[in-house]
């Protein structure tokens, strides 16, 4: 499979001093399952943002298709209209993407916005909602939704665009475990169907349930490791480095000892 995303030694400062991702280099293939997981804070979201073009790097490259993503190049509207159709991003927080009245205004927004015909929105729109299984909302106003609803429209409103890559930002992020099991499904669903999917998690669980490529992001910001999910989940070490698992203080009556969480267990494939 040939590269669908390419990021070439990006380093990334806010207001100049802060620094967010430093020389980070990886590469994700058509139709892959991609996670990038590491600690809050150190640069997950910057990372999808730049893929997104959303924010530009300070040094470095980012390419789609072989072609460089930069604030010159999505200035072009042939370009920019090509791009924003192919490559959908899912915020953490599903309130900062659903503004429209209703569920369904906002799955036909994109579409309208980037010149379809009307009766082409509202067909991709019902088939979003068959799709995603939420035709009992169309006529719900956004806020009136649960949070795992909320995601799945988000999502939705990104799909009415039949995007070739997916850029899920925490999708798990404060859900219920069935809502979470219902994601987690829907994630496989797309991918099975071809789409390029790219996730941000501190989750490990989420990690082992998708079994995707995975890079880690170090607390320097920096890429500290790329491997297949069984490679990262059983390096404890690095984990624990890296702060994304940690050794707890556990008491039987008057004896205490310290061991990793309970629910630290990857599944045996």
């Amino acid at each position: 499979m040939e590269d669908i995303i390419r990021l070439e030694n990006i380093t990334f400062n806010y207001v100049r001093k802060h620094c967010a991702l430093s020389d980070v280099s990886l590469a994700v293939k058509t139709g892959e399952l991609f996670s990038v997981i590491g600690s809050n804070g150190c640069g997950k979201s910057t990372l999808l943002h730049i893929i997104g073009g959303l924010s530009f790097p300070e040094k470095g490259n980012v390419y789609y298709k072989d072609k460089i993503i930069s604030e010159k190049s999505l200035k072009n509207f042939e370009f920019n209209s090509f791009f924003r159709q192919s490559v959908g991003y899912v915020f953490q927080n599903s309130d900062s993407q659903l503004f429209c009245p209703t569920v369904f205004d906002e799955l036909i927004f994109a579409p309208l916005q980037m010149g379809k015909e009307r009766n082409t929105a509202f067909e991709r729109a019902e088939a979003v909602m068959e799709m995603l299984n939420i035709e009992c909302l169309r006529d719900r106003p956004t806020y009136m939704l649960s949070g795992g609803e909320k995601k799945r429209v988000a999502i939705g409103s990104i799909l009415t665009m039949n995007p070739d890559v997916l850029l899920l930002d925490e999708p798990t992020s404060g859900l219920d475990p069935k809502s979470r099991s219902s994601l987690i499904e829907l994630i496989f669903q797309l991918n099975s169907a071809g789409k390029t999917i790219l996730i941000t998690t501190h989750n490990l669980e989420l990690v082992d349930h998708l079994q995707s490529r995975v890079a880690v992001l170090s607390e320097d910001h920096k890429i500290e490791k790329i491997g297949n999910a069984e490679e990262i989940l059983t390096d404890t070490e690095m984990l624990i480095r890296m702060n994304l698992i940690h050794e707890h203080l556990h008491r039987h009556g008057d004896i205490s000892h310290k061991h990793l969480p309970p629910n630290f267990l990857i599944h045996k494939h």
